[in-house]
């Protein structure tokens, strides 16, 4: 009886050590804090979202930097305007790098998104490209001017034309909220178009579509043309349209991204962009 007692005892024994080591094993494995990630000397994962050209471009470059910050950087790409402010919004990823400050604010008044603006990096100067004429100058009376229905870059788009001299905005209309109807003078009797995805105006460059369209730099760089070069007029690189790391509101603050933004804004990131791209993409420190 004092054998089988002990028996007994013996085996609830080992199966409560068991139960211990398995509660303590899965805590580990559901999540290492940030002291045992440290003194294990693991990477923190960040995972930013991109368009493809020049931001993922610079992301790449970024990386390495990251790494020996104790960041391990991926990258997700994106083609649209809509998807990375959704994902962000989701928690799919932690930051996204495409868009500027207009564009933000527009997309957090329309879907309202907690978003803030946790740090500026570039500029990409829009363009205005055109298969026909040479340059502004040559514009013909009543020429169609083509630009993307994205409401944020009409304000931009207008500002622009007016410093080159095309057309007058009214005097108490804000300019990055202008539309074409805030037109008060137009000497060429310019025709505008808004009717077409960003994605789309540089196939409808190539397709010799219009007078003249207006491109976003990122996208006519994606599409193998070159701003400074094949543009006819080029944005003021002054322009307020900088492009910035977006985040949840809350998280502007903490050590990732922290990171992300000192590295984009280093010296070494800020030459590559100037070397990678002749001055279409601007570092804005």
């Amino acid at each position: 009886m004092k054998k089988f007692l002990f028996g007994l005892f013996a085996a609830v024994l080992v199966l409560a050590l068991a139960a211990c080591g398995t509660k303590d094993e899965g805590s580990k494995d559901n999540g290492a804090t940030d002291v045992d990630d440290a003194e294990k000397g693991e990477k923190t994962s960040l995972t930013v979202g991109a368009s493809n050209t020049p931001h993922a471009v610079i992301l790449e470059e970024a990386k390495p930097l990251l790494a020996a910050k104790g960041y391990d950087l991926t990258i997700e790409s994106y083609t649209d305007y809509v998807l990375p402010n959704k994902d962000l919004d989701e928690g799919t990823i932690d930051a996204n790098y495409f868009q500027h400050i207009p564009y933000l604010e527009s997309q957090m008044a329309d879907f309202g998104y907690d978003f803030v603006n946790a740090g500026a990096i570039h500029i990409e100067p829009i363009g205005v490209y055109s298969k026909k004429y040479d340059s502004l100058e040559d514009l013909p009376d009543g020429a169609t001017i083509l630009i993307s229905n994205s409401v944020a870059d009409h304000g931009r788009v207008l500002a622009m034309l007016e410093e080159k001299g095309l057309i007058k905005l009214a005097d108490d209309v804000e300019k990055v909220k202008a539309e074409v109807d805030d037109i008060v003078e137009n000497p060429k009797n310019l025709e505008f178009d808004a009717n077409y995805e960003a994605a789309l105006m540089p196939q409808l460059y190539n397709n010799d579509e219009g007078d003249a369209l207006l491109i976003n730099s990122n996208y006519a760089i994606d599409a193998g043309l070159n701003p400074m070069e094949d543009s006819i007029a080029l944005e003021d690189k002054e322009s307020p349209y900088v492009n910035v790391i977006a985040v949840k509101s809350g998280n502007e603050d903490s050590d990732a991204i922290q990171a992300l933004v000192e590295v984009l804004t280093s010296e070494q990131i800020q030459e590559f962009i100037l070397n990678e791209w002749s001055g279409s993409v601007v570092p804005v420190q």
